[in-house]
């Protein structure tokens, strides 16, 4: 049977994944002022990396087959390779924090549609309705936004961003679902460290200013982020439909715009407002008529 905790653990989960996740793009925005993209997250994910190294030397978790590896490690380099690639190369071509989360929010849309084919899912209208108000509502939020030069490179790099974390949803619900959370996450942390490092020494400077306000923000991301809310993630893709995970982006744009207007004073206007209770609406059409899986 489950438990009081268990319940009350697995209705939280979902906003707790909601807030930490959103404040990736906050800590990417810190981070950036003293270190390019790729050096930066190269760093992050060696540190990632040695931080599961211990979590799988002490609980000793099963490790996948050859098959498997294989799997985990094409879920991380599009879970977190491309994906934390792009959103990172997009805040450094001057693309705000509350904005760099809008272009990855339309995951739902495109997670909908490939799902329906891919995974057998059925949506319903009531969640094809939820799904069109969502992006509806990031179309609000998105208004009256600079679209050219170099805020046009950041544009495009959320998109790349949004087409990587999309494809490895669905992959790792696919392919990975088996394979226990710990041994996969190492193997795919390996793989985007090896992919981050040689992005890192081919295109960039690797100059790195170890400040307070980098350390601290690389901590909260390599800890909170990559290990906390991918594991949670992970977890909600297990006992979920793809399209009720994916419905949960809608409202990363809109807590994560909050928290950057709160630290860094970026615009909030009415029609965005607007927008972010659209997106919360259609979260919650989303997930009232998918039925959870145990």
């Amino acid at each position: 049977m489950t438990s009081d905790f268990e319940k009350i653990a697995a209705r939280a989960a979902p906003a707790i994944f909601v807030v930490l996740w959103s404040t990736g793009f906050i800590g990417t925005k810190y981070v950036l002022n003293s270190a390019e993209p790729l050096t930066y997250l190269a760093i992050r994910m060696a540190c990632v990396v040695g931080l599961m190294a211990i979590i799988v030397a002490v609980t000793r978790p099963r490790w996948p087959d050859r098959i498997g590896i294989a799997h985990s490690a094409v879920a991380g380099i599009l879970v977190h390779g491309i994906y934390l690639g792009g959103t990172a190369i997009a805040i450094a071509h001057s693309i705000p924090a509350g904005l760099s989360a809008l272009i990855p929010g339309l995951q739902p849309i495109l997670t909908s549609t490939i799902a329906s084919r891919w995974l057998g899912e059925r949506v319903t209208p009531l969640q094809w309705t939820g799904l069109l108000l969502g992006l509806a509502g990031v179309v609000l939020i998105l208004h009256d936004r600079p679209m050219s030069g170099e805020a046009g490179w950041g544009w495009f790099a959320s998109g790349v961003s949004l087409v990587s974390i999309t494809l490895g949803t669905l992959y790792q619900r696919r392919y990975c679902n088996a394979i226990d959370w710990r041994s996969g996450n190492l193997v795919q942390f390996i793989a985007v460290t090896i992919l981050f490092g040689l992005g890192a020494w081919l295109f960039e400077t690797n100059v790195v200013h170890w400040t307070t306000e980098f350390i601290l923000a690389l901590a909260w991301l390599a800890v909170v982020l990559s290990i906390g809310s991918i594991g949670l993630l992970y977890w909600l893709i297990r006992r979920s439909a793809a399209t009720s995970v994916a419905s949960l982006f809608y409202l990363v744009p809109a807590v994560t715009a909050l928290m950057a207007y709160v630290l860094f004073g970026e615009r909030l206007d009415a029609i965005a407002i607007a927008g972010m209770i659209a997106c919360a609406a259609a979260v919650l059409l989303v997930n009232r008529s998918a039925p959870a899986k145990s």
